[in-house]
């Protein structure tokens, strides 16, 4: 095998690294492929063998200096094996291997302060570091995923033309998928799913953030099927019809696709659909809860997210919920008489609640950008969301029109687009919960959500009694509504003359 002839290597061949391969090799880029596993390896090459039109552009090494050493220079190697320590180690077993100017692109689920951290350090020994959001699961990866580098700006120059050509495509102006391009060959006027978010861990950070707002979406989606159900006493097949016709809509995305087709699956090993069968209780890596942490130590008020972690937290506690369901009891479930009218105030107050949802994500990276020195584009970050990644939707191209709009809006909801929609929704909003909460049906998503519009539009909240407390026991200090901001105050509370003093 000729030396420096692939176009450029990846390490990790589980199904998210096999795929992406492929992808490259797809269109018409030689790329190398090495695991730590050779007997995965060999599996793979076989398949590129027998089954992949593209496969012979795949070249396959159980050796791992004979790998850096069919790479071009400056090489660029792609990783996908587990985030953090497994990351550290597979870089410290490759540098010695590799040349200054090499890069390295980190495409895993990596906490982006591993990545800030990874950077400066190659970029001290002389590499070039690209932290790399993929987004889109094993299909986004081997079809089009939604690509989000950040990083060494000379090493995203080399890496664009390879990140543009395996992105998912969208349609300039509407945001919808194009589809029906044979592997390898460009869809035409198609807008890729990828573009250079910003230094170190800008990318990383907004995967991050992209997997947050996937918490609540599926969260919001799961709580209007089990109001269809509980309120209105649909099956999932009927819920799941429900769904399909919401997907021509405003409402259309991929989750809301996928959930259309959940639903109407029936089970295949009995009677019924398969989702009643499925074990309520959800699993998760990791992070949605990063996403809230980073809000919390931000100061950002992203509550809508972190109640979509605990809402996975409280379902895996299954056993503690069936025993407490015989002890503690709630009003009874009452079916609706009037199903359209219902169907329509879950509809609007799923719609209301993303919106919500988006604006705390989109809060979350604009305060984020200035604690970590980044300057981030805000309507291209929407723009790359609108296809391949999990949280694909029509809605993100609004999203991108109220940046381009506005490009220093400081919340959604202030868009006249989004802030009509919350005018329009928001009594059939305020139905549905309402409805939810006298039935005893829990809707954290859709009440956190609401919690946040009506904490956001008031100009005044009662946290003036929360900080005057904590003058009283901790001399905390407070300002006060007749002085000027920044000018503050401290009152000594139990003394009986209560004097107060300028701080």
């Amino acid at each position: 095998m000729n030396a420096n002839s692939a176009d450029i290597g990846l390490i990790g061949l589980a199904v998210m690294g096999q795929n992406l391969a492929l992808n490259i090799a797809d269109h018409g880029y030689t790329i190398a492929v090495y695991n730590r596993s050779s007997e995965k390896t060999a599996e793979f090459m076989a398949r590129c063998r027998e089954k992949e039109p593209s496969g012979e552009r795949v070249l396959g090494f159980t050796d791992l200096k004979e790998f850096t050493q069919a790479i071009r220079r400056p090489r660029k190697i792609i990783l996908l094996v587990k985030a953090g320590t497994p990351t550290d180690r597979i870089i410290e077993t490759l540098l010695p291997h590799l040349e200054p100017g090499d890069i390295i692109v980190d495409g895993g689920n990596a906490h982006w302060m591993d990545t800030i951290r990874r950077d400066r350090e190659l970029t001290e020994r002389g590499f070039r570091f690209i932290g790399s959001g993929v987004s889109g699961g094993e299909v986004g990866a081997r079809f089009g995923p939604s690509l989000m580098p950040g990083g060494s700006e000379s090493a995203w120059a080399e890496l664009e033309p390879i990140w543009r050509a395996i992105a998912a495509k969208v349609a300039p102006e509407s945001g919808v998928p194009l589809e029906g391009a044979a592997p390898g060959k460009p869809v035409e006027g198609g807008v890729p799913c990828t573009a250079y978010i910003g230094p170190n861990g800008a990318g990383h950070y907004v995967k991050m953030v992209h997997n947050g707002i996937e918490y609540i979406d599926m969260q919001l989606i799961c709580e209007a099927y089990w109001l269809m159900k509980h309120l209105l006493g649909l099956d999932a097949g009927a819920i799941g019809a429900i769904f399909r016709e919401w997907n021509s809509g405003e409402l259309s995305s991929y989750l809301i696709e996928i959930t259309g087709d959940i639903l109407g699956q029936k089970d295949p090993a009995g009677e019924g659909y398969l989702v009643d069968k499925v074990l309520d209780a959800a699993g998760q890596k990791g992070t949605g809860m990063w996403t809230a942490t980073s809000a919390l130590e931000l100061g950002v008020p992203a509550n809508s997210i972190a109640e979509a972690v605990f809402a996975r937290t409280l379902s895996s506690l299954k056993e503690e919920r069936v025993e407490a369901s015989c002890v503690l009891k709630g009003p009874e479930i009452r079916l609706l008489s009037n199903a359209a009218d219902t169907i329509e105030a879950i509809r609007r107050a799923l719609y209301c609640s993303k919106i919500c949802a988006y604006a705390q994500g989109f809060q979350l990276m604009s305060e984020a950008q200035k604690a970590y020195g980044w300057t981030l584009d805000f309507g291209t970050i929407a723009q790359i969301w609108r296809g391949g990644c999990i949280i694909r939707a029509r809605f993100l191209q609004k999203i991108t029109d109220a940046y381009a709009h506005d490009p220093g809006l400081k919340n959604l909801m202030l868009n006249p687009y989004f802030r009509d929609v919350l005018h329009e929704g928001q009594g059939r909003w305020r139905q549905t919960v309402t409805t939810a909460i006298q039935n005893g049906i829990p809707v954290p998503a859709f009440s956190s959500a609401l919690a946040y519009f009506d904490g956001y539009r008031s100009a005044q909240l009662p946290a003036n009694l929360l900080q005057a407390q904590r003058d009283y026991f901790g001399a905390h200090t407070y300002e006060r509504t007749d002085q000027p901001r920044g000018k503050f105050f401290h009152l000594d509370w139990p003394a009986p003359d209560r004097p107060e003093k300028a701080v």
